[in-house]
This record gives C-alpha cells, sequence and structure tokens, in this order.
C-alpha cells in the first residue's frame, strides 16, 4: 500500500509516496537515502512548484519526516514537551520517556538517527505562516540545534544547545 510522506530539509518539503514498502522509520534507519515517488517540492521561500517524478534524498539530509500511516506510540510512557530548532523549522511537541526517566542515571541511551515526537506543529523560523500540525514526526537528532524542555536531553541531541533561544518566551515548551 503506498505510504504519503513528508520530508522536510533545509530547502524546503518534499512530498510523496514512499518507493518501497516498509515504516518511515525503518527506511530512515536502513538505508542511506529516502526514495519518493510523484513528488511534489515545496521550497522554504516560495509556493510549491509541482511534480518532480521520483526524487532520492540522503537520510542525513532529512530533518523532520512523517507518514500518513503513522508507527504506534509508546505505551506506558511519560510525555514530555519540548521545542526544538533544526535547520529552517521550529518544532514544538511531546517527547516520550519511560516512567521513572532519570537522564542523569539512565543506562540506556536513544539509538537511531531519528527521535519520535507526538502532537508536533512545524513552523519556519521567522515565519508568519501558522504552524502545520502532523499527529507525530520524527525529527533528525543530529540535525536539532536548540532544544527546550523540562529534561536535560543533551544526549537525545548531540550538539544541540540546551534552553529557550534568546527572545524565547521562559516555559515556551510548556504545554497549553
Amino acid at each position: 500500500m503506498p505510504m504519503q510522506v513528508d520530508a522536510y530539509a533545509s530547502g524546503g518539503l518534499a512530498r510523496g509516496v514512499l518507493a518501497r514498502s516498509g515504516h518511515l522509520r525503518d527506511v530512515l534507519d536502513s538505508a542511506p537515502t529516502l526514495d519518493l515517488e510523484r513528488v511534489r517540492w515545496r521550497p522554504i521561500d516560495g509556493p510549491e512548484v509541482g511534480t518532480k517524478g521520483t526524487v532520492t534524498i540522503l537520510v542525513d539530509d532529512v530533518l523532520i519526516a512523517f507518514a500518513d500511516d503513522d508507527p504506534t506510540l509508546p505505551v506506558h510512557a511519560a510525555w514530555h514537551a519540548i521545542r526544538l530548532e533544526v535547520g529552517p523549522y521550529v518544532v514544538e511537541g511531546e517527547l516520550a520517556t519511560m516512567p521513572g526517566f532519570d537522564p542523569g542515571r539512565a543506562l540506556t541511551r536513544p539509538t537511531g538517527e531519528f527521535v519520535q515526537l507526538r502532537d508536533v506543529r512545524i513552523s519556519v523560523r521567522g515565519a508568519d505562516d501558522g504552524p502545520l500540525a502532523v499527529h507525530q514526526a520524527l525529527v533528525n537528532r543530529y540535525a536539532v540545534e536548540r532544544v527546550d524542555a523540562d529534561l536535560m536531553l543533551g544526549f537525545f541531541f548531540p550538539g544541540a544547545a540546551m534552553g529557550p533561544a534568546e527572545g524565547a518566551t521562559e516555559g515556551a515548551a510548556t504545554p497549553a
């Protein structure tokens, strides 16, 4: 069954059909490229430019991705509000941890290149457009530049600055 995928890169959004079977996360974790068919490309600073046929995107260039057949979310998870700056985008949503999770004492570390979030809102930094709301998304944890959350999540997002951006409202990651 064809799966519609939205893949955000630094230059814009590629929306197309996954060229192979499987869940999006499995494809992102197991292949060096994300192959999409019947792609519509929307540059970050302009209107959609129409069909591009088949497009191959390096997985490392995918900043945010989501599919129309979302995999299941973790059961018995504690959800934490989080705000991420990744490339030209701001991503707000919730990150799952297991009950009792203590980042300073955790023995398990995230695996794979992508971290799953739920109740996600994606917007372009500095744009007047309202955010796009999606049920869940996968975020490239190595591309995240800044993290604002109620937990210290440095090992989830190596290399990212922690805390709110300059001029951001304190507690921006607090759910409404």
